[in-house]
């Protein structure tokens, strides 16, 4: 079982691409309980029934499965519940910073549910506080404006905190499309994570057994530490 990592992207005609090995991996749990549809937890932080909704269309284009949805307010946090009784469990997009408290009460029973080998989905905001070192938002290194303001997540610096725990490296999102590589560049070159991916939309890195695999129509681009500065690649699609 793998941990999946989505740099965002929605599209109402989308096949979804990015959700393939996860609803397999979902169903093959599924099938060790006896049962014929993968149950798999849904949880949105600030998301309304619209937004539920094209998460459950987008998961029916793809593969059976019965998701159960939980929609919290910003600020709130989840309880041990949903996670009981589950094939998979994916964490949606929105504020990231909202997202890391909403977490914070169960961190340690998702921590152990993956490590039994739980399929983990992280979509946008889910990605990023999959890491160990999570990049919660933030805009500025010092007085020095490393990507666009209103990618910030109403943060000025850029901030990182304890994630999930999940992957041991850092984790942007909407690479290409918000401007958000400069961040995670900027932050390896000040020293406040050790490297990490940024990753395009429409586009899942899968961490699970052997090498690192890239899906979707994007690039993951993978930033380093160099002897004089950073270092900066991409894992194409």
């Amino acid at each position: 079982m793998s941990i999946h990592l989505v740099g965002g992207g929605r599209s109402d005609d989308y096949a979804g691409e990015v959700y393939e090995v996860f609803l397999e991996e979902a169903a093959a749990r599924a099938s060790a309980s006896d049962r014929t549809v993968p149950r798999i937890a849904v949880l949105l932080v600030g998301a309304d029934e619209e937004v539920a909704e094209a998460y459950r269309a987008q998961l029916a284009r793809v593969a059976p499965s019965d998701p159960v949805f939980e929609l919290i307010e910003e600020g709130e946090r989840f309880e041990s519940r949903v996670l009981g009784g589950i094939d998979a469990l994916l964490i949606g997009g929105g504020h990231t910073p909202s997202y890391l408290l909403a977490v914070s009460g169960i961190t340690d029973e998702i921590r152990l549910l993956v490590a039994d080998g739980l399929p983990y989905l992280g979509f946008s905001a889910g990605a990023m506080i999959a890491a160990d070192a999570a990049i919660v938002g933030g805009w500025l290194v010092g007085d020095v404006a490393v990507c666009p303001e209103e990618t910030g997540e109403d943060l000025d610096d850029v901030t990182i905190a304890e994630g999930l725990g999940l992957v041991d490296l850092a984790i942007d999102v909407h690479a290409a499309q918000w401007g958000t590589l400069g961040r995670l560049i900027a932050a390896t070159e000040a020293g406040l994570v050790d490297g990490g991916v940024a990753i395009d939309e429409f586009t899942a890195l899968i961490v699970g057994e052997g090498a690192l695999r890239v899906v979707g129509s994007g690039s993951v681009w993978r930033v380093t530490p160099g002897d004089e500065g950073v270092v900066v690649g991409t894992l194409g699609a």
